[in-house]
């Protein structure tokens, strides 16, 4: 898989990454939003990712309050994949948290990963009680210390974004990434500001939810009775509703038809193309609950789409 160079730092990365969250194991906040997976199905999704040459893996502390980080790293370990060889990425949650506390957890992160260090550490959301500069403060203190390489954001907008990188470029350094949500099916980051100042400012676009929870598969379009069988959480974050389904149908079954032309599924198609339309500018990481999807997501960039067929999704999607 070819790679790519992570915002203006020194990582190096392949377009596709694996998330984590479905490795929380039914646990903390938003941990129940997945079925609590057997280690050795986690083992294998992260083997096969590996061989499909993946090399970057994203987590966060909210994921099960650690067990995503620890599950990950275990993964690792078990596949005998050397530290440093692969780059991780976790995130601070910052929800009625202070600055301070970025550095304050941070060694309890080192310790869910261990021996994997910290590449990327990403602040997860807006929400702190502290200011974003105090927060930029704290992420310098780890930059400067040389204990992450990268600092990030996500779920921030284009003005937040500024103020990141405005604060680490003077002191030398660069704001890396920003992960967003989107998707074929969700493309507000277009229209809003956040992917214009990402180009903008040399900031990789990380996005979560690539398939929209699985609506880009087709899946559900195939059997709309599996939407039962989806938390919640997944349901509202997706639009995954019987109106999410009739809107999305036209453009999920020209990804099926295009899919056929490539040997490809769905899912692979909406993936490359994402990856792939603006240039380098956008990653992306799909998660795995099943070593299937992880098998989709590693051959995900083994076909070019034609400009016919990216014009086509672009038209259906908008």
């Amino acid at each position: 898989m070819e790679t790519r160079t992570l915002g203006a730092t020194d990582l190096t990365i392949t377009p596709l990454g694996l998330g984590c969250w479905q490795f929380s194991q039914g646990s903390g906040p938003i941990g129940g939003a997945w079925p609590t997976l057997d280690q050795g199905v986690m083992d294998e999704i992260v083997k096969i990712a590996l061989a499909g040459g993946i090399n970057w893996f994203d987590t966060a502390e909210v994921y099960g309050n650690g067990n995503s980080e620890r599950a990950l790293a275990g993964a690792l370990s078990r596949q005998a994949v050397k530290p440093g060889s692969v780059v991780v990425a976790t995130k601070w949650f910052p929800l009625f948290r202070t600055a301070p506390s970025i550095g304050k957890t941070f060694p309890v992160r080192v310790a869910a990963l261990d021996p994997y260090p910290i590449d990327l550490l990403q602040i997860h959301q807006p929400t702190s009680f502290s200011s974003f500069e105090k927060q930029a403060r704290e992420l310098l203190v780890l930059l400067k210390g040389k204990k992450v390489k990268a600092v990030g954001i996500s779920n921030f907008n284009a003005p937040g974004m500024r103020t990141f990188h405005r604060i680490l470029s003077a002191e030398g350094f660069t704001l890396a990434s920003n992960q967003v949500r989107y998707s074929l099916a969700d493309r507000s980051i277009e229209r809003n500001g956040i992917l214009d100042t990402a180009k903008e400012l040399g900031v990789t676009i990380i996005a979560y939810s690539p398939l929209a929870q699985g609506m880009l598969s087709g899946r559900f379009h195939d059997d709309p009775a599996a939407l039962k069988g989806v938390s919640m959480i997944r349901r509202i974050a997706s639009n995954l509703t019987p109106d999410g389904l009739r809107k999305t149908e036209p453009l999920v079954r020209f990804l099926q038809q295009t899919g056929q032309g490539h040997g490809a599924s769905a899912s692979q198609v909406a993936l490359n193309w994402l990856v792939s339309f603006h240039g380098e500018t956008v990653v992306a990481i799909p998660g795995a609950t099943k070593v299937k999807h992880a098998l989709e997501a590693a051959g995900a960039l083994n076909f070019s789409l034609t400009p016919e067929e990216r014009t086509e999704i672009e038209r259906l999607s908008r």
